[in-house]
């Protein structure tokens, strides 16, 4: 989307309200803000050292992400097969989900995968909060994001719906990142029903958000597709008059992923609705510290596929 979204609790420029009755309308610019709070700290698991030490003790190759991502992101979902993953994470190209998944309940069992990934959660955040692991304002934030995400209808969302079917953490900061996790996946689900209604398919999907400048095309090739793919897709959009030959996006590209990104935050408002406005507020001045400090981390990369801050 070409417009930009706050990502502290100010103003944001998303237009649209989510309504479902007097005292509980969200702004969609509040909703887009809550996901780039959120975001940052359920990705940063992926990216810290105890991440890749937890999935080291189970047997994966740590050399890159991908290996232990894969299983750490399916786990969920129980012993799925590649095709399933492929479906659920839609993006990513059938062959490179069919490499990382032919092996991953070979290596470890979905329950082994969800304990690591709990124990990698705790010990990760203890070292990026230190002693504000314990603080009451996040212990606060934690009782809201759980709120929300509990409100959350998994209906036709399947990575939301594994996620929120595992039973709850006691710890607060094991909460916050569990109910940010359901939310994100609530969030990724929606979004792939607005690629879908706007006839995009996964490898179209990255070429048209790159088209925007969400993020570069190297960063996009990560996904696994090839470049005949990749070169496939954008003639396939040039056809469609979305973008041009140079895979810069036209108006026309612009205003439909303008009309996804909206979409996509009309189908994850909800949640944030139990909250109404006023406690959607308030979590995003919660977060905001701890924002601050996942991102002051270094873990994460400075350029992400789903163009956070950028969107």
């Amino acid at each position: 989307m070409s417009e930009s979204v706050s990502t502290t609790s100010g103003t944001s420029k998303t237009e649209g309200t989510a309504r479902t009755g007097t005292g509980t309308d969200v702004e969609l610019g509040r909703v887009r803000q809550l996901w780039h709070l959120l975001e940052p700290l359920h990705a940063v698991f992926y990216y810290a050292p105890e991440t890749f030490e937890e999935a080291a003790a189970l047997g994966y190759d740590t050399e890159e992400r991908w290996p232990s991502y894969f299983p750490y992101r399916a786990a969920p979902l129980g012993t799925a097969g590649s095709e399933r993953v492929t479906s659920a994470f839609y993006s990513f190209s059938p062959r490179m989900v069919a490499a990382h998944m032919k092996s991953a309940w070979k290596t470890a069992s979905p329950e082994q995968v969800l304990n690591a990934r709990e124990r990698a959660v705790d010990r990760a955040y203890r070292a990026i909060f230190g002693d504000r692991i314990t603080s009451p304002e996040l212990a606060e934030a934690a009782a809201l994001a759980r709120r929300a995400a509990e409100a959350a209808n998994t209906a036709a969302r399947p990575l939301a719906a594994a996620n929120a079917e595992l039973t709850w953490p006691e710890a607060p900061h094991l909460q916050l990142w569990h109910a940010a996790t359901i939310l994100r996946e609530h969030r990724g689900d929606g979004h792939l029903a607005a690629l879908l209604v706007a006839g995009l398919d996964p490898v179209e999907a990255l070429v048209s958000f790159a088209a925007i400048g969400a993020a570069s095309v190297e960063r996009f090739e990560s996904r696994g597709w090839s470049q005949e793919e990749w070169t496939a897709a954008r003639e396939r959009l040039t056809a469609r008059g979305l973008v041009d030959e140079d895979g810069i996006a036209t108006p026309a590209g612009r205003e439909l992923r303008r009309q996804v990104e909206q979409h996509t935050d009309e189908l994850a408002a909800a949640p944030w609705r139990a909250l109404g406005p006023d406690g959607a507020a308030h979590l995003a001045d919660l977060l905001g510290e701890f924002w601050v400090a996942a991102l002051g981390s270094g873990l994460l990369p400075s350029e992400t596929t789903l163009g956070i801050g950028k969107v």
